[in-house]
């Protein structure tokens, strides 16, 4: 799959800045983001790639900062030996779980093994998105024997960890289907069974309502989608989201709450990356 790799540098940049711009980003196709500070780097499929989309995006952008952007087409290659170029090592997240793929050597032990050969899906545990949600889904007392959504899976490690804690029926959806395909490899991998969808949340209808919800996807995404969350979401059920700023936590709670959710925790990593836990009434 060929993709191209945009470079946007933002004059003045902030995270306030980068957020929305991945936000508007991910309405036109594009799928992965490495903000710093200066910008931002984003990843598009080839099919969906479009200066026009990009420009009037930039023409009407409503923060004060001048943005600029270089285009890089990246042809198919092993996904693999560009996370290994790129020091893509092994992680132990709070003692409990080490990630790490198939071409990495001395592996840290932990209870939890997760092996995940990552392609161009998020999620290998070295974001603070990511790792604060397995603190989450490891925090959770009761997940035996509990049904799971996995809302934008995609490398299915939030979804393998669910199993692996001994969840009952798991469900991963994802939109993009190299992500899509990924997640299935991984699962196989490490010996999971989840029920992987390709699909947006309009997937949602054909599931049954789950003990517990996941979404590691972005605000914008999940302000919109949140009502259909709820549906599925069974009284007493717990919503876990992250992939938004600690700034960002008042927007999504003013969507929540009216649809009957509490807060009941949140947390903070990296660059002020957040994850909130929320209880449906």
């Amino acid at each position: 799959m060929n993709y191209y790799k945009v470079r946007f540098n933002c004059d003045p940049n902030s995270e306030d800045i980068t957020d929305l711009l991945a936000a508007f980003l991910a309405d036109i196709g594009f799928e992965s983001f490495e903000p710093d500070g200066d910008g931002l780097t984003a990843y598009i499929q080839a099919s969906e790639y479009s200066e026009d989309a990009i420009n009037d995006i930039l023409s009407d952008f409503p923060m004060e900062t001048s943005v600029s952007y270089e285009s890089e087409f990246v042809e198919s290659r092993n996904w693999n030996e560009e996370w290994e170029k790129h020091y893509f090592q092994p992680i132990v997240i709070a003692g409990e779980v080490v990630v790490h793929s198939s071409f990495h050597k001395d592996i840290p032990k932990a209870h939890y093994d997760i092996l995940i050969d990552p392609k161009m899906a998020f999620g290998t545990g070295h974001h603070a998105t990511t790792s604060q949600m397995m603190r989450y889904v490891l925090a959770l007392d009761d997940i035996e024997g509990k049904s799971v959504i996995d809302m934008g899976t995609g490398t299915g490690i939030l979804a393998i960890l669910c199993k692996m804690r001994g969840a009952g029926n798991v469900i991963g959806i994802e939109i993009d289907p190299g992500a899509f395909d990924n997640a299935l490899e991984n699962a196989a991998l490490n010996g999971q069974a989840v029920d992987f969808i390709l699909g947006n949340a309009s997937a949602l209808e054909n599931c049954e309502a789950a003990d517990i919800f996941l979404a590691n996807i972005n605000r914008n995404v999940i302000t919109s989608d949140i009502n259909k969350y709820a549906e599925k979401i069974k009284s007493g059920g717990v919503l876990l989201l992250s992939g938004f700023y600690t700034a960002d936590i008042p927007i999504v709670m003013a969507a929540a709450e009216p649809l009957g959710f509490i807060l009941d925790k949140t947390s903070e990593e990296g660059d002020h990356w957040a994850a909130i836990r929320l209880l449906k009434k």
